[in-house]
């Protein structure tokens, strides 16, 4: 374990301040530890929360360097990381949970397909390729229509990733992973932690709804509506996934399971995810919570669920950008089980995440009715159109 825990002695660094670094600050204050943040945006949602604000790009090598040199252990809320910066972090000595080497990996879209291969995980067939090498792939038989193409490094939130159904859609520029489209029946996702000991500890599965439009998800609700044999087939591969890696850590897995009721592993990130909000208030123990016991060198908390839920992303309304104010949130804060976080980001834009509701209730219809309720009341707009 980590000397000085329970004391503000203790430095804790976090790459990036978005909102996911803003709850994980916020559950490490309750242990007195003093947390430190490296982000471009003086306005980010974390510095609001952190002990020490540090001004700087998570992708350029010196600020991402001078910034580790300054804290005792660090993390991220990204993958988007400058992996040089941390290695030579890491070989002086500085812990880095997770470990740089399997961020690299995680990266690159490509070799992840690629670990899953090699490991006999289930996923659905793909190429790496650059764009030029696609339609030769298409001839040759390796592809076909349609597919999904993915830009190796650097998409996230549906960006860098483009639905290819024939040669008339235009293709992404830079260089690939093109993975066969799967007839996705729904997606679920399982959020596993493992500490230093090879303790490991699963979430139960939640489902995903995304939006058809900006491909960002807009309701999770947990338990998936799955048979009990799928959920725990995904939390076995999930273990495997975070042992295979040997990870220290949080992983979040998202699977696709296809019409014939097969579950294939879509992707991972090392890291607190948006598939996990639900558990600071569903959960004996919050995915943040896990995230600083497994960094610490503890033993991992109880995953056991207190209420069945439902988590909405508050995401900006089309036409309203400037700043921000949420219609109907009076109304919603008198509903029995909701829970409103709001992430402390002054603009909102179009589809911006602005926050989350958690839904909390015994039964998961009567979740799914309050939800329903709270999308039709709270809005995020602004005063400027």
């Amino acid at each position: 374990m980590i000397e000085k825990l329970v004391t503000s002695s203790l430095k804790m660094g976090v790459i990036a301040g978005g909102q996911l670094g803003k709850m994980l600050i916020q559950e490490a204050s309750q242990w007195d530890i003093a947390t430190h943040i490296l982000d471009p945006d003086e306005a980010c949602s974390a510095r609001s929360v952190a002990s020490v604000y540090v001004k700087g790009d998570f992708t350029d090598f010196n600020d991402v360097y001078n910034f580790g040199k300054q804290v005792d252990i660090l993390t991220f809320e990204l993958e988007n990381v400058n992996i040089e910066a941390l290695q030579k972090l890491k070989a002086e000595g500085l812990k880095i949970v997770p470990d740089p080497d399997i961020l690299a990996l995680i990266q690159d879209k490509g070799l992840q397909k690629e670990f899953y291969a090699k490991h006999d995980l289930p996923t659905s067939p793909f190429i790496c390729c650059e764009e030029s090498e696609i339609t030769d792939a298409l001839e040759r038989g390796e592809l076909v229509y349609p597919f999904v193409q993915k830009l190796r490094k650097g998409g996230y939130d549906g960006r860098g990733v483009s639905l290819i159904h024939s040669s008339k859609d235009e293709l992404l520029k830079g260089t690939s992973m093109c993975e066969q489209k799967v007839d996705i029946e729904k997606e679920i996702a399982v959020i596993a932690a493992r500490n230093s000991a090879d303790e490991v500890r699963c979430f139960p599965a939640v489902e995903m709804i995304f939006n058809d439009k900006t491909n960002l998800v807009e309701e999770i609700f947990c338990p998936a509506d799955i048979t009990s044999e799928q959920a725990t087939q995904a939390q076995t591969l999930a273990v495997k996934i975070i042992r295979d890696l040997d990870m220290v850590g949080l992983l979040a897995v998202e699977f696709f399971i296809d019409k014939e009721g097969k579950i294939l592993i879509n992707e991972v990130a090392p890291r607190p995810h948006n598939s996990g909000h639900h558990t600071i208030d569903s959960m004996v123990t919050s995915q943040h919570k896990q995230l600083l016991r497994a960094i610490l060198d503890l033993p991992l908390g109880s995953t056991e669920m207190m209420k069945k839920s439902v988590m909405l992303n508050l995401l900006g309304e089309p036409g309203y950008e400037g700043p921000v104010y949420y219609e109907g949130f009076e109304e919603c804060m008198a509903i029995e089980g909701v829970k409103i976080h709001l992430y402390g980001k002054k603009e909102t834009r179009p589809s911006r995440k602005m926050g989350h509701v958690t839904i909390l209730s015994d039964s998961l219809d009567h979740a799914l009715n309050k939800a329903q309720e709270v999308k039709r009341l709270l809005k995020v707009k602004s005063c400027q159109k």
